[in-house]
C-alpha cells in the first residue's frame, strides 16, 4: 500500500520566549510529519509547549527558525494574507472551549466560515446541515449556543472546523471540559468523522483513554517532538 504524502510537516521548527539566560526554549529543531487520513494524539504535562506547537503548525504563530509545509508548500516566507488564506482553507481549529458565537444558532455558526470565504447561502446552509446530521445534533440546529449542552456545543464547534473541507484538523484538549461519558461520545463523532473525510488530525489530550484509540502518540520532550 502505498504511504500518503504529508499534510503537515514541521522541519527543524524553533521557537522560545524570553532572552539570555532567562530563554525559556519550547521547541528545539522539532521535526513532524502527519498525513492524510491519520489521527495523532499530543500528549505532554501543561506547560510543555502543546499549544504552542499547534499555533506554529496552524500557521497562528512563526516559529523562529525552521519551516513548516502544508500540502508540500512551504509557509515561511509568504505574508500574513497568504498565511490567513492557507489557514481558512486548509486548516480546521477546535479549541477546549467550543467559541460559537452566542447570539447566532449552531446552524448559522457552522454556516459562517463558509460565507467568509464565498459560498452563497444556500450552499452554506446544505453543507451545514449536513454537517450537524452527521455529528448527530442536526435536530439542535436552530438552537443558538446557551441552549446546548457542553457535548453538543463541541459537536458543532467540530462541525464549524471542517466546513470548508480542510485538509488538517488541530484540536487543542477538545473534550477537556467534559465528563469522562460526553468525552467520549464526542471523540466518537469526530473520530468518525476523520476516517470517513480523510482529514488529517493532531489532537492534544490529557486524556490517555482517548489518546490510545489514536493511529499514534507524540510527546514533546527537550524540544524535539517523539512518538511514544
Amino acid at each position: 500500500m502505498m504511504t500518503q504524502p504529508p499534510v503537515l510537516e514541521l522541519k527543524a521548527v524553533e521557537r522560545g520566549y524570553g532572552d539570555g539566560d532567562s530563554r525559556l526554549v519550547i521547541l528545539d529543531g522539532a521535526d513532524f510529519t502527519l498525513r492524510r487520513g491519520e489521527m495523532v494524539a499530543l500528549v505532554a504535562p501543561s506547560g510543555a509547549g502543546k499549544s504552542t506547537l499547534l499555533h506554529i503548525a496552524g500557521l497562528l504563530e512563526h516559529p523562529d527558525g525552521g519551516d513548516v509545509a502544508v500540502a508540500g508548500r512551504s509557509c515561511s516566507g509568504l505574508s500574513d494574507d497568504a498565511r490567513t488564506a492557507v489557514r481558512r482553507n486548509e486548516i480546521g481549529f477546535v479549541y477546549q472551549f467550543h467559541h460559537l458565537l452566542p447570539e447566532f444558532s449552531a446552524l448559522e455558526n457552522v454556516m459562517m466560515p463558509q460565507l467568509v470565504r464565498g459560498l452563497g447561502d444556500g450552499e452554506a446552509r446544505a453543507r451545514a446541515m449536513q454537517l450537524l446530521d452527521y455529528m448527530k445534533i442536526g435536530a439542535r440546529a436552530e438552537h443558538r449556543p446557551a441552549e446546548l449542552s457542553g457535548g453538543e456545543q463541541q459537536r458543532v464547534a467540530i462541525a464549524r472546523a471542517v466546513a470548508n473541507a480542510p485538509l488538517i484538523l488541530l484540536a487543542d484538549e477538545p473534550t477537556g471540559n467534559l465528563d469522562p461519558a460526553t468525552a467520549s461520545y464526542v471523540f466518537d463523532a469526530l473520530e468518525a468523522l476523520v476516517r470517513q473525510s480523510g482529514l488529517a488530525a493532531l489532537i492534544a489530550t490529557h486524556n490517555h483513554e482517548l489518546a490510545g484509540r489514536m493511529d499514534r502518540r507524540v510527546t514533546l520532550a527537550e524540544g524535539r517532538i517523539v512518538d511514544f
